[in-house]
């Protein structure tokens, strides 16, 4: 069995416990609308309900000195174990990125596994804290070759019935040259639902790496869900900085499932 496969038995077989010991409990939030990740920098700042499973996938487009690259499927796997607690994992993905040989790299990311916790409504505010670590499956143009831990606290607040401000605050410490340097990132966005089933935000994300410039970049986005449990979403941003890229543009598309329904 690959890796891979070894960690998502671990995850589905630690959910299906922790969704016994709750079953009464679980699906009791099974109607509330989908809320995802994407297409923002910032996560979302609630978790998944109890019980429903949840898939996010997109493809991105970068470009960057005149050359592009791309990558698939962005997908990420959420899965409500507690009413506050959900297991992530994210799916390795398939880049081809630009290199400083004029070239380009191709292959497969590294898989990364995480808890989600939320710990608010406080006074207004949605927060969670989400503890993540990436590890080297992938290829070796592209995996750090390192396991790479993260930490992160989205945070979001409705601002009127039509406003809401959201952003997130987060620490990595990613494998650069065999050792992991410490990065600070910070976003911040603002949400305008346009219509029931519609809203467009604008995003600003920076980063602040322990060694090199800091990374500034701003993002603008739409999502539509054509049924409370399904998202598709566009976005597009530019870099405002030489360290990151020139533009990016993508699409994506969500949905969740309800798994356990709440016992009568």
């Amino acid at each position: 069995m690959s890796s891979i496969g070894r960690v998502t038995g671990v995850l589905l077989a630690s959910a299906i416990c922790a969704c016994c010991a709750g079953a009464q409990r679980c699906g009791s939030d099974a109607a509330s609308a989908i809320s995802t990740d994407r297409p923002q920098v910032t996560n979302s700042s609630v978790v998944v309900p109890c019980g429903s499973l949840q898939f996010e996938n997109g493809l991105q487009f970068t470009g960057s000195a005149g050359q592009r690259g791309y990558d698939v499927p962005e997908t990420s796997v959420r899965f409500g174990v507690l009413k506050k607690t959900e297991l992530r994992l994210g799916v390795p993905e398939y880049f081809r990125t630009p290199n400083a040989g004029g070239g380009f790299s191709d292959g497969a990311g590294d898989v990364s596994v995480g808890l989600k916790q939320q710990l608010g409504p406080v006074h207004g505010f949605d927060v969670s804290l989400i503890g993540a670590v990436s590890l080297p499956t992938g290829a070796d143009a592209i995996s750090s070759h390192g396991y790479d831990a993260a930490v992160q606290a989205p945070w979001s607040r409705a601002l009127s019935k039509n406003w809401t401000a959201a952003g997130m605050l987060s620490v990595l410490w990613p494998t650069v040259s065999g050792r992991h340097d410490a990065t600070g990132q910070a976003s911040v966005y603002f949400d305008r639902q346009v219509t029931a089933k519609l809203d467009a935000y604008a995003e600003y994300a920076g980063e602040f790496p322990q060694r090199g410039g800091p990374q500034h970049s701003v993002d603008f986005g739409t999502a539509f869900k054509p049924t409370p449990h399904q998202q598709i979403d566009v976005h597009g941003g530019v870099g405002l900085s030489a360290a990151v890229p020139d533009y990016t543009v993508g699409a994506g598309y969500s949905v969740r499932f309800q798994l356990i329904h709440a016992k009568r």
